[in-house]
């Protein structure tokens, strides 16, 4: 009960932004509903019917709180050419039918797969149908009559605009004109809504000169009016067709305006599986009536945020003033000449030709299929246009998703190809063409870096590389992402695309990417030719993306802002955990990342160098989990087996004496790695030239420990000597 009444005080709170809205909705969908029903050709009632419908029952149970739905522009094409088929019986059995399938699908909640639809496809659409009803309007504006097709318009427009009534192409200049300033007067006047001003002046000027212009004919007993529907006598296939597209192309123009009016206010977001149950409520409804078939419109609800609605029984009221407007006054709206009604429809057509989506669809380079979309459209029909683009998109998407960069190029007495991307059979005729221009006998070396290959490719590649070995060539494969030529040459091909298992090679072990090369007659060189190669896949991959910074650094000298102190360990890679780049850190290693008070002269002459005549500003220490020099120093060394190793790290002191001095586990020797890199801290302070610059607050000292087994970096947090994560939601404040 207290949900119920907290409800109920949400709607009166809300009444006195709801009601006005309501009202200017309702001023703006009465002479569009009654405009798209007559270009259809369907009873005038029809499209009040789906008004009052849509409002009241999908704004009641829709998933959008603001969100009016009614008769579209962009169904106006489908329904013609449904009603001229089989009669507007039929059409509102397809309605009632369309209205089911969305319930379903809302139901079975697959609404958010509806957006899927490319907005290239779904803009191309509407443009090509608001071109279609605008040039078929035109010639209503013109005093005549539409043509069956948009190029039957197209071609006897020249005819009409010779044999017009001026009278009529009056009543809708006037009603364009005023639609064309209205948005451009002060922000007062504009709050009277511009095609409600629009109808009525042109409405009021062909009575006061008493013109003879054709006027929209309501029944007289507007009830019993009401169209039931029926059911089509055979070509069920042709049904289906049609109740398919009504549902599917009423889903998208649906839930599309739903999702752009959600960032236009501050309420409830769209609930889409709920939206598009309430929608095909409403068009069950609708057709049961006889009324239109519906979407969520844009124009409508754009309308209903802008005048203030806070909730939907803002949607709900326009559909109740619709209703009470037709029973009391009717006979006004028997007033209207139809030739404002399609120059209102002129104007909402040729404005679905959008200049905004035009920009955005040519910077994300989707202007070609919006392009053949609407062409299509114009050309053809609805469904086959909408088809012909999304066969469009389907080939733009499989060029991106196969787009694959092909180099070819000599290295010293080899030839070197590069292959990245995904290799598919569009890109063969192109890796062909540069295979094709190796000479014969040449030694190539192909690398792949691919995270897709077909059997075309694959193919292509193979019976290559056996033409080529045969002619007294070396064909050598390196495949750097993922083993595909491997793979199917093994049999096993793969067969979706993959994600790199490792690190790229510049950050991976030589151990994941290349083969070990066996020793030989008990040589232990085995190393050598790990570092040749790794050191010739930067030479061929990396220098020539980093030479132009790298030269840069080498004309400039080095700045580094950080003395990045750490350990030895071949597992700490300071540049990668920090990422950072040449010339970043001035970096010193040893076993323990120590810091001996002045009793190594090679580590005082880097901490000195970096300070005094480089101008680092940070000192950071990095200690490491599962640090061998740790563990060594906590061991303890028998008398007369000290190394150099161990005079080393007992030369440093004070790390043992605090691990000892803490309460905690006496074998967790992280813990003494992480007192270790506080001590070392300690020891920076030894030398005053860091100290004093410490204390001038001119360099800073930072604690760093990075755990080896998850990869996670920490920082010492000085106020409580505690390691903390380095994405803490407080930032640690370092030493000094």
């Amino acid at each position: 009960m207290d949900g119920i009444s907290a409800h109920w005080q949400d709607i009166r709170r809300n009444l006195r932004y709801d009601i006005p809205a309501s009202l200017v909705v309702f001023l703006i969908a009465m002479p569009l509903s009654l405009g798209i029903a007559i270009a259809s050709g369907a009873p005038v009632i029809a499209g009040l019917v789906a008004a009052a419908v849509g409002g009241i029952v999908a704004g009641a149970l829709g998933g959008s709180v603001v969100q009016v739905s009614g008769p579209a522009a962009g169904l106006t094409v489908i329904v013609a050419d449904i009603n001229q088929q089989y009669g507007w019986q039929v059409t509102c059995f397809i309605t009632v039918c369309a209205g089911l399938l969305q319930i379903a699908l809302g139901a079975s909640r697959l609404a958010a797969t509806a957006l899927a639809v490319s907005p290239a496809i779904v803009h191309g659409m509407l443009a090509g149908v608001g071109l279609t009803i605008g040039l078929a309007q035109l010639h209503v504006v013109l005093g005549g009559t539409s043509q069956s097709s948009a190029i039957d318009n197209l071609r006897a427009l020249p005819g009409q605009l010779a044999d017009h009534e001026l009278q009529a192409v009056a009543v809708g200049a006037l009603t364009i004109g005023l639609l064309l300033v209205w948005p451009r007067l002060p922000r007062s006047i504009r709050r009277i809504p511009g095609p409600l001003v629009a109808v009525v002046a042109a409405t009021a000027l062909a009575e006061l000169l008493s013109w003879k212009v054709t006027r929209i004919d309501l029944p007289d007993n507007v009830l019993g009016s009401i169209t039931s529907p029926a059911l089509p006598h055979g070509d069920w296939q042709g049904i289906a067709v049609a109740i398919l597209t009504v549902a599917m192309v009423a889903s998208v123009e649906s839930l599309l305006s739903a999702v752009a009016v959600d960032r236009m206010h501050n309420g409830p977001r769209t609930r889409l599986d709920r939206e598009l149950i309430g929608q095909g409520a409403a068009n069950t409804v609708s057709g049961a009536l006889g009324g239109y078939p519906l979407t969520g419109v844009i124009v409508r609800s754009t309308t209903n945020v802008q005048a203030g609605a806070r909730s939907r029984t803002s949607t709900v009221l326009h559909g109740v003033w619709i209703v009470a407007f037709v029973l009391a006054f009717g006979a006004l709206l028997e007033r209207m000449p139809q030739a404002t009604l399609a120059a209102l429809l002129v104007f909402v057509g040729f404005r679905m030709v959008s200049v905004g989506h035009i920009r955005q669809l040519h910077r994300h380079r989707e202007i070609v299929t919006y392009l053949v979309t609407m062409i299509a459209v114009l050309a053809l029909n609805l469904l086959e246009g909408v088809l012909v683009g999304i066969a469009v998109a389907i080939v733009f998407a499989l060029r991106r998703l196969s787009r694959t960069t092909i180099t070819l190029r000599p290295h010293g007495e080899r030839w070197r190809v590069a292959v990245t991307g995904s290799l598919m059979f569009l890109s063969v005729p192109r890796l062909s063409r540069a295979l094709a221009t190796v000479p014969a006998g040449a030694d190539v070396e192909i690398d792949l870096n691919v995270d897709f290959m077909d059997h075309a490719a694959f193919e292509a590649i193979h019976s290559w590389r056996a033409g080529h070995e045969r002619q007294g060539g070396r064909v050598d494969i390196d495949e750097v992402h993922d083993d595909w030529y491997e793979q199917a040459s093994a049999g096993t091909p793969g067969r979706d695309k993959t994600r790199p298992t490792v690190s790229p090679r510049w950050f991976a072990p030589w151990e994941e990417w290349q083969p070990r090369p066996a020793a030989s007659n008990g040589s232990t060189g085995r190393g050598l030719g790990l570092l040749v190669r790794g050191a010739s896949d930067f030479q061929r991959r990396v220098a020539p993306l980093a030479a132009p910074t790298i030269g840069r650094l080498a004309a400039d000298g080095q700045r580094p802002s950080h003395l990045f102190i750490a350990c030895s360990d071949s597992r700490l890679v300071p540049n990668l955990i920090t990422g950072s780049g040449p010339g970043d850190l001035f970096t010193l290693r040893n076993v323990g990342n120590l810091v001996p008070a002045h009793s190594d002269a090679s580590v005082a002459a880097g901490v000195e160098y970096a300070v005094g005549e480089l101008g680092v500003d940070t000192i950071t220490v990095c200690g490491h989990s599962g640090c061998g020099g740790m563990a060594r120093l906590a061991a303890g060394i028998e008398p007369g087996e000290e190394s150099e190793v161990d005079r080393w790290l007992r030369g440093v002191g004070g790390s043992l004496e605090r691990w000892h001095a803490l309460d905690g586990d006496r074998t967790d020797l992280d813990e003494l790695s992480r007192q270790n890199v506080i001590q070392q801290l300690a020891n920076l302070l030894a030398y005053p030239t860091i100290a004093a610059k410490v204390t001038a607050g001119e360099v800073q000292l930072v604690g760093m420990f990075f755990e080896l087994r998850t990869a996670e970096t920490f920082l010492l947090e000085p106020a409580s000597g505690r390691f903390v994560p380095i994405d803490a939601p407080r930032a640690p404040v370092p030493v000094g």
